[in-house]
């Protein structure tokens, strides 16, 4: 396990499809990163394999933080890129550490104790529904802060980051729950100034979360 999964999953942006409406995903990574995101993870349902190996890449090249392919560690590896993350429904996270270098980064979606027995060679878990999430609709009940902390006990050592409709008031509440960082899809991405509103997020996670 990478020695700093806690400072790279600290605030991690995760792009959406429907989010970014026509505009250039490299320039709104990098305008995130300038606020204070910690790591990128490249979240793009409709991509085919190669346009998103293409996008990864180019984010790779761009970036200063660690970039993270959501569903495919085979395009993140292909890609250079740091890790991937994987939900219930994609490869086990026991196969994919298998086939993983060391030092790649994996981490998994839970939100129940069943998906919490899946994700055990996990170096991070994000807990979720915070709470109910348009871009993930599908994602079940929010958990709200009792729930997710039942799920961070669950994880031991490892670092948990809420995701689901996170506002920045949330996050000293999240680290209250045990929660070392959040995910943040449209409280970055349905901004018009994307570094203002990551660093509205960055502001509160340094105040719940110092190093």
């Amino acid at each position: 396990m990478p020695t700093n999964v806690a400072a790279v999953v600290r605030l991690m942006l995760v792009t959406d499809d429907q989010l970014l409406r026509g505009r250039d995903l490299v320039q709104l990574a990098l305008a995130a990163e300038r606020g204070g995101v910690t790591s990128v993870q490249v979240r793009l349902k409709h991509s085919t394999p190669r346009d998103l190996a293409g996008l990864v890449r180019s984010l790779v090249g761009a970036l200063k933080v660690p970039v993270l392919v959501n569903d495919r560690p085979d395009v993140a590896l292909a890609a250079g890129a740091a890790g991937a993350h994987l939900g219930p429904d994609d490869m086990p996270v026991r196969l994919a550490r298998s086939i993983a270098p060391p030092g790649f980064l994996l981490g998994a979606s839970v939100g129940s104790q069943a998906e919490a027995d899946g994700a055990a060679e996990a170096d991070y878990w994000g807990v979720g529904p915070w709470r109910t999430s348009p871009p993930k609709s599908d994602a079940g009940d929010a958990l709200g802060a009792a729930g997710f902390g039942r799920i961070v006990r669950l994880a031991g050592p490892r670092p948990c980051i809420a995701i689901g409709a996170v506002h920045p008031d949330d996050v000293a509440g999240i680290a209250g729950s045990g929660g070392k960082g959040v995910a943040v899809v449209s409280g970055i991405l349905s901004a018009d100034d994307i570094e203002t509103a990551a660093r509205r997020y960055a502001v509160e996670v340094r105040k719940a979360l110092p190093l």
